[in-house]
């Protein structure tokens, strides 16, 4: 397997911003010479990065054959588009590197968990804007994801918006204009990539309602998703499993741990594999 940790810089960067690669090797003994790729985004209401939602999650992808990369991006007080211009960043990154790490460049998918799903999400709806194209130097479809992985995301600002998310994403400057625009449940568009969501009806943090307002709007638009509410567990369960387990020993909820072979599924059927 091949790491590597790069640098990324954009506008209003913090220095630890980076992106953190793990390639499956290849070689002429093996069948499989090139690979999709998972971009993990970690929650952590835009405050930091979760390692909960990073490397545990990571090691799930890789054991169903797909490189992954981890983005850890800068969090307050960097604010509104600096995590979303690293995202594109990775992108370009990826796609750079895709001979070397042999990267399948049409399925890439992004992931993300909470805060982080906030993020993979604004992906999701941005890619094809000519700003963002503009501010990373490369054409709009090597931003655009083959699919979108969103566990229990941030979605709105409105009503039932996880307030610190949004407070952290836009620092002080949380006009009615930015209020709006990071409200991704007003911002679908027909170009959104298929996405495969799943959240608990009991959280608590972030409401369900963030996850059906999106599919509502998905759905307006013909937008393929595939959606699993579990009826109980808290937040920020990630894989599940002890594996991601706070030091406590809590976020074990064994009537949530469906979503990855569930998920395995949807990506092998998105790769035609």
């Amino acid at each position: 397997m091949l790491t590597e940790t790069i640098a990324i810089q954009a506008e209003g960067s913090q220095p630890y911003a980076r992106l953190c690669t793990y390639i499956l090797d290849t070689s002429d003994e093996f069948y499989i010479k090139s690979r999709p790729l998972v971009l993990l985004c970690p929650g952590g209401a835009y405050s930091y990065t979760s390692d909960r939602e990073a490397e545990p999650l990571a090691m799930r992808f890789l054991a169903m054959g797909y490189h992954v990369a981890i983005l850890r991006y800068s969090c307050a007080p960097a604010v509104y588009p600096t995590a979303l211009l690293e995202l594109a960043w990775a992108m370009k990154l990826i796609h750079a590197h895709a001979d070397a790490w042999r990267v399948q460049t049409d399925h890439i998918f992004v992931q993300g968990c909470s805060a982080g799903g906030h993020l993979a999400a604004s992906l999701g709806v941005f890619w094809q804007e000519p700003w963002l194209a503009e501010r990373t130097g490369v054409e709009s479809e090597a931003l655009r994801p083959a699919g979108l992985i969103l566990c229990y995301p941030v979605i709105t600002s409105g009503e039932y918006a996880h307030r610190g998310s949004i407070e952290n994403l836009l620092g002080g400057s949380g006009t009615e204009e930015l209020l709006e625009r990071v409200s991704l449940e007003k911002q679908v568009t027909a170009q959104m990539p298929p996405v495969f969501l799943w959240h608990t009806y009991t959280d608590a943090s972030v409401p369900v309602e963030n996850s059906l307002s999106l599919i509502a709007s998905m759905r307006r638009y013909g937008i393929p998703v595939e959606f699993h509410m579990y009826p109980v567990g808290g937040h920020g369960l990630s894989t599940c499993d002890e594996q991601s387990a706070k030091g406590d020993g809590s976020c074990v909820q064994k009537e949530c741990q469906s979503w990855l072979p569930l998920v395995k599924v949807w990506l092998n059927a998105e790769n035609q594999l």
